[in-house]
């Protein structure tokens, strides 16, 4: 299994909760995704993000084709337009 977590800062906080919905609307749609998580920030500390991401995987494999699937990118595409800043990091578990 492998674990993949993102962390976004938006331009505007108010796209928050479209950017959650979207994400957690890939739950179950699409194959090797076996979970996902996605909230908004409550900790408002000058570090934090406004968005983060944590999704599992059946694979490596399955992770890089999720991150080809359609409905994936159509989401990848508007976070692209309302983010500032992303950091993401895999690891095996």
């Amino acid at each position: 299994m492998i674990k993949h977590v993102v962390m976004w800062k938006l331009k505007n906080i108010s796209d928050g909760d479209e950017t959650v919905k979207k994400l957690k609307n890939l739950e179950g749609r699409i194959p090797g995704l076996i979970s996902i998580d996605a909230g908004t920030d409550t900790n408002k500390g000058s570090a934090a993000f406004d968005v983060a991401l944590i999704s599992r995987h059946d694979s490596q494999e399955a992770l890089n084709s999720y991150q080809d699937h359609p409905e994936h990118v159509e989401v990848k595409n508007f976070i692209g337009s309302v983010v500032n800043e992303r950091v993401v990091v895999d690891f095996h578990n």
